[in-house]
């Protein structure tokens, strides 16, 4: 568990910073449209793809990023109301549903970006495997927390055991 634990906070570091450097990009492009728009009459082709594609990113890694913190909808207030042993089965059935979703997720993203694979966008001409492959990489990610949630549910004692450490 403690293996697991730092991977993902490793995979999370990593897609936090790919976010905030995505935000970054968005924030520069989307003025300098406008700006090209409006004022000079001119913008770029490419420009829409960059902050669409960033879009895409942030919007898969940022999944993954909020997940361990809570971010995502729950609706936790009849959960609450069960007894201890109720909730546990309840969130244990809750995180493989979760688990199941994802790993569809992965395994239909991953089909998508290799169908996409040889097809390259009209403005900047990359392959389109590389905006379908934030499903699979977000999607991925997130099993992995789903995973490590999954297991401090079913045993909490090894979780107290590593907060220990």
């Amino acid at each position: 568990m403690a293996i697991l634990s730092s991977v993902n906070g490793f995979l999370l570091k990593i897609a936090s910073w790919i976010v905030i450097i995505l935000m970054g990009v968005i924030a520069i492009i989307i003025p300098y449209e406008v700006l090209g728009r409006y004022v000079l009459g001119d913008m770029p082709a490419w420009s829409g793809e960059v902050t669409t594609f960033s879009l895409v990113w942030i919007s898969m890694l940022g999944a993954a990023v909020g997940l361990p913190r809570g971010y995502q909808i729950g609706m936790t207030f009849f959960v609450e109301k069960l007894p201890a042993g109720a909730q546990k089965i309840v969130n244990i059935i809750s995180h493989l549903l979760t688990l199941f979703i994802l790993l569809v997720l992965f395994f239909f993203g991953l089909d998508q970006s290799l169908y996409n694979l040889h097809q390259t966008s009209p403005a900047m001409e990359i392959s389109m495997a590389l905006p379908y492959l934030a499903i699979p990489v977000g999607a991925s990610i997130m099993a992995l927390t789903t995973v490590e949630q999954l297991a401090k549910v079913i045993w909490p004692s090894e979780n107290k055991k590593l907060n220990l450490l």
